[in-house]
């Protein structure tokens, strides 16, 4: 059911107060930050891609006088290091990451808020540790499927044909055949000549896709920055691997997360993430609070999409 959100704004920008570099495993080094107040409700945001990385607005959804505000840089994203690491890095790594980050920052449970593939990561999470999670606001619904990946790759073209004609023709007409396989060829590509373009393609065909209206910020922001290379490498390396998961696992471990409070925030016009995976999800798991928001895309700072995320975290202040 479609619903208006109050016109909640995100909270001022806020520091951190604590930070660092926790060592994984000799090779992968994971930045984190708390900000907000130190002894208030933990709450850890779980940026997406994989590989995007955290920014700063990500603090701002929660209110800083009632949160401990946890947020991370997943594997070769960001801060962390090595930046755009490919190797060891699967969303096993990264589940096992959030936990030593969790015992790292003595904390005993934790709200968890993410979207797209950052949603994918939270319910992944919550499967193997339901134990540690008292809630999930989750945005932009990913369940890592063939047919989601699939839509990213080729389905956008039913509504952005110019924008995958632009991504696909990027390649040589040989290589247009098996577009993630050349994509992903050129994208560990040690070369920068080589993968820097591939990588601003990739970023560019995303970000046009990512709004309701158009938005040339959202289309071309990554792709004057560092950070494509790990946006788009680690995407495709990702999207090889099958997101590292079997394709129904959301679906096949519900019942262990079935009684956790979640709170699903769906864009109606989300084209990378579309609603009918957060419209199945929900059919199986009707417990959720299911919200689809009739004037967004899929950015989480698309205005009422942004609203709705920090409406929630309100809610969740006196309980879901």
């Amino acid at each position: 059911m479609d619903i208006i959100s109050p016109p909640y704004q995100l909270y001022p920008e806020v520091e951190p107060h604590a930070s660092g570099l926790i060592d994984l495993d000799g090779q992968h080094n994971m930045y984190w930050e708390v900000s907000g107040n130190p002894r208030g409700f933990p709450v850890v945001f779980l940026h997406g891609g994989p590989g995007a990385g955290a920014s700063p607005s990500h603090r701002r959804f929660f209110d800083p006088d009632h949160y401990r505000i946890i947020v991370f840089d997943q594997r070769g994203s960001g801060r962390s290091r090595p930046f755009a690491e490919i190797e060891n890095n699967t969303t096993q790594h990264l589940i096992a990451d959030m936990e030593r980050l969790r015992k790292h920052l003595e904390v005993s449970k934790w709200l968890l808020l993410g979207g797209s593939w950052g949603s994918s990561l939270a319910l992944a999470y919550g499967i193997e540790h339901p134990e540690r999670v008292v809630g999930f606001i989750l945005r932009g619904i990913f369940l890592c499927r063939d047919t989601e990946l699939d839509w990213f790759l080729n389905g956008m073209a039913t509504v952005f044909p110019e924008p995958w004609r632009e991504f696909t023709h990027f390649l040589p007409e040989a290589e247009r055949m098996d577009v993630l396989g050349s994509f992903h060829k050129r994208l560990i590509n040690k070369d920068p000549s080589i993968h820097t373009p591939a990588a601003q393609a990739w970023a560019h065909y995303e970000g046009a896709c990512s709004t309701l209206l158009p938005n040339p910020r959202s289309a071309s922001g990554l792709v004057s920055g560092r950070a494509v290379l790990a946006l788009a490498r680690i995407e495709a390396h990702y999207f090889v691997n099958q997101m590292f998961l079997p394709n129904e696992y959301f679906f096949d471990h519900l019942n262990i997360i079935r009684d956790i409070p979640a709170t699903i925030i769906q864009g109606r016009y989300d084209m990378v993430c579309p609603i009918t995976t957060a419209d199945a999800l929900y059919s199986s798991w009707p417990e959720a609070k299911y919200h689809v928001i009739p004037d967004a895309g899929h950015s989480a700072m698309e205005p009422s999409l942004r609203s709705a995320l920090v409406a929630s975290t309100e809610k969740f202040k006196t309980g879901f």
